[in-house]
């Protein structure tokens, strides 16, 4: 009985959904439902699908071990802040342990699928506007006080993060890179000239005078990024989004990976260069482990 219910959803997952929008009512079990049958379906018919299924035109809902409510709150705190185009989120709740997020579908092509080929005019076009982008999440208004955390002030997630995915939250950005650096203090080290020279030079670009952290997406990869012709129509996957340190967007963007190689060239482009902290990156990577 319960595989029959499975294949009707999948069937009717577009009406369904329509449904509950409509009515403003999310009937969590009939979502989680569909989500698993158009998930099952995919498995059956295709390649093993991600983190996101697409249930019609419109509507598409986000789930992983990793999902949670706070990238749900980080897409309508940047939608209410800002002019960004992120996904509009219908509904966002727990079940049974795991999260669900039903969001807007956006129509368009991550940059990372066509951008080797785009002409030299379209990608300028195309960098103004994240250009944009960038300098409208640095305005967004950080909360008194705000320390290194998720904008709901609880724990960062960066899959790049030694040992863990989940960090903090910390008072202060000093407290963030103390824990970069696995607690170790200038002060722990009896003979500071005993040290590499790179690892002097880390201790010191940690102990700038920071300021407030501000808003970061934390993965403005070529994957993340929705264009529909020379518009970018869509910033995805703010799961990363935290209050952070200004150089964390640049080095987080510029990381990048296997798929993502080209986008690296890209990055100064349209974020503000900074090649001091993307080497005191490289340098905390040779003695605390990679991001």
């Amino acid at each position: 009985m319960a595989s029959v219910l499975r294949r009707k959803a999948a069937d009717r997952g577009k009406s369904l959904l329509d449904m509950i929008l409509k009515e403003r009512k999310f009937a969590r079990s009939i979502v989680v439902l569909v989500f698993k049958a158009t998930r099952l379906r995919l498995t059956r018919t295709s390649h093993k699908p991600g983190s996101v299924v697409l249930i019609s035109a419109k509507i598409c809902i986000k789930s992983n071990s990793f999902t949670r409510l706070v990238e749900a709150e980080a897409m309508v705190y940047v939608s209410r802040s800002t002019s960004i185009p992120v996904p509009r989120v219908y509904s966002a709740f727990e079940y049974k342990q795991r999260v669900y997020i039903v969001m807007e579908r956006i129509h368009g092509q991550p940059l990372s699928v066509d951008w080797v080929q785009r002409s030299s005019t379209s990608k300028a076009k195309i960098l103004e506007q994240l250009r944009l982008v960038a300098d409208e999440m640095r305005k967004i208004e950080v909360p008194e006080d705000a320390g290194v955390s998720d904008i709901c002030g609880g724990p960062i997630y960066d899959p790049r993060l030694p040992g863990r995915s989940h960090w903090g939250p910390f008072p202060s950005i000093s407290a963030f890179h103390r824990q970069l650096r696995n607690g170790i203090v200038p002060d722990d080290i009896r003979d500071p000239e005993s040290i590499p020279q790179d690892l002097r030079e880390l201790f010191l670009f940690h102990q700038q005078l920071w300021g407030n952290p501000v808003f970061t997406h934390g993965d403005l990869s070529s994957l993340n990024i929705l264009a529909k012709g020379d518009e970018v129509v869509g910033i995805l996957d703010w799961e990363t989004a935290a209050w952070m340190p200004c150089y964390w967007e640049y080095t987080a963007a510029r990381d990048a990976n296997p798929q993502n190689l080209f986008w690296r060239e890209e990055v100064d482009k349209f974020l503000t260069p900074n090649p001091q902290a993307w080497e005191a990156e490289a340098i905390r990577k040779k003695y605390f482990g990679d991001l």
